[in-house]
Parts: C-alpha cells; sequence; structure tokens
C-alpha cells in the first residue's frame, strides 16, 4: 500500500548586519519550516516523520542538522544561494525519503510544495496520515466490506428468486406479459432500469432493480399464474 502527502517547505530571509566574506552578497539570516498538508492545502504538523535531517552545503561548519520537533525549524547564517538535500524519516524500517529543496533569495518568504510517498506504513503511521488524508486501501476496503453488506442484506430480504422470476416472464402468453410490463409502468422507481423498443417490439427490464414492492407484485402474480413455486 503507498499512500501520498504533500508537504509544504516554508523560506524565509533577511538580510542581517554581519559582514560577509562576498562584498557583492549580503549577509542573510535564512530558515525553512517543514509543514504537511492536508487535501484542501491547510496546514498541519508533520508529526509522521520523527525526524529531519538537512544536508546543507559542505561549506557551513555543521551541514548536517537535525531536527526532531515540528516543523523542524532548520535556521543559519551565510551569503551563498545552494541546493540542499531534506531527509524525512518515520519510525517504519527504511523510512526515509529524501527531497530536494533550492535555497534562494529572490524574496523574503517563499513557500514550495513536494509529494512524499510512504510505502506500506504501520498502523501508527496510517493513524497519523489518517488526519490529513483518506488512506486508499482502507477506505477502498471499507467501501467494499458495506456494498457487500448491503448485498447481503437485499438478498437475505429479497422475497423472490429473481432467476425463476426471469424464466417465468419469458414463458408468459402475451396477454400476462402485457400485464406485468404495465404494473412494471405504474409501480417502478427511478432506480427501475427499462428499456422498450417499440420498432423491435421489445421490452427490457433490469429485474434487480425493481423495488422490492414491486418484486413481490410481480411474484405474487407469477406464483397465481403457477409460473412459480
Amino acid at each position: 500500500m503507498q499512500i501520498e502527502r504533500k508537504v509544504k517547505l516554508v523560506t524565509e530571509q533577511h538580510n542581517i548586519p554581519k559582514e560577509s566574506p562576498m562584498p557583492d552578497f549580503p549577509m542573510k539570516e535564512w530558515s525553512v519550516k517543514i509543514y504537511l498538508l492536508d487535501q484542501a492545502g491547510n496546514e498541519h504538523p508533520a508529526n509522521c516523520f520523527t525526524k529531519v535531517q538537512y544536508n546543507l552545503h559542505p561549506s557551513f561548519e555543521n551541514p548536517h542538522q537535525v531536527f526532531t520537533e515540528p516543523p523542524f525549524l532548520c535556521k543559519n547564517e551565510g551569503w551563498g544561494e545552494f541546493e540542499m538535500s531534506i531527509d524525512l524519516y518515520t519510525t517504519e524500517k527504511g523510512g526515509k525519503t529524501s527531497i530536494f529543496h533550492d535555497l534562494n533569495f529572490q524574496s523574503p518568504s517563499y513557500e514550495v510544495e513536494q509529494s512524499v510517498t510512504f510505502k506500506n506504513p504501520s498502523q501508527a503511521l496510517s493513524q497519523l496520515l489518517r488526519e490529513t488524508g483518506p488512506i486508499p486501501n482502507e477506505d477502498e476496503t471499507k467501501s467494499a466490506a458495506k456494498s457487500r453488506k448491503t448485498n447481503d442484506s437485499k438478498k437475505r430480504k429479497a422475497p423472490v428468486d429473481f432467476e425463476k422470476m426471469g424464466d417465468a416472464l419469458g414463458k408468459l402468453n402475451e396477454d400476462d406479459l402485457l400485464h406485468v410490463i404495465q404494473m412494471i409502468h405504474d409501480h417502478k422507481t427511478d432506480d427501475t432500469y427499462t428499456k422498450n423498443d417499440i420498432e423491435a417490439g421489445e421490452f427490457t427490464v433490469d429485474l434487480f432493480t425493481l423495488p422490492e414492492s414491486l418484486a413481490k407484485m410481480i411474484w405474487d402474480f407469477l406464483v397465481d399464474l403457477k409460473m412459480v413455486y
């Protein structure tokens, strides 16, 4: 199972009154924060990660910086722009995802969204991810189970045998068949599927879409004709 989420990287920067080793490039204080986004784009604490490691330019005194609390704020000073890699860790075995982030000083602040995929997450991690969106396999399983339960319920409640009904309807004489067709026209619902091909002289109905009361009515009619038992 794979679950995909979006993370938002929020970068802020401003000049600071410190001497720069490069006269044409002023010293900056910059920071990066990481948030998890839900389907509506709202920010949430990225608590699905147990730690985040920022891999900065090798010229930094401490180029590999680790943070363990959301929003995993990484704050530093420098004069140059560069691309960093960011390692996102979960509690899963082999649960590390790496993304890349372009640190630039084009604006005081900017935001970047990136997709992160969680492969075969544990129940605990899935619970955390559920706060920001659906869990695909789980939702499909629940939907399938609900559908099976509904179908089973319909089967238990069905007062007729649709297979026998279909066979019996195909053996009716014209008058009795027209009577059944009229019953369907008079008592069908919006969910009842019918098709009337006048040119071909054919009338089609999906028996499984009949309302229960109508199905019972047709069944009783066939019982009276001794077409079904």
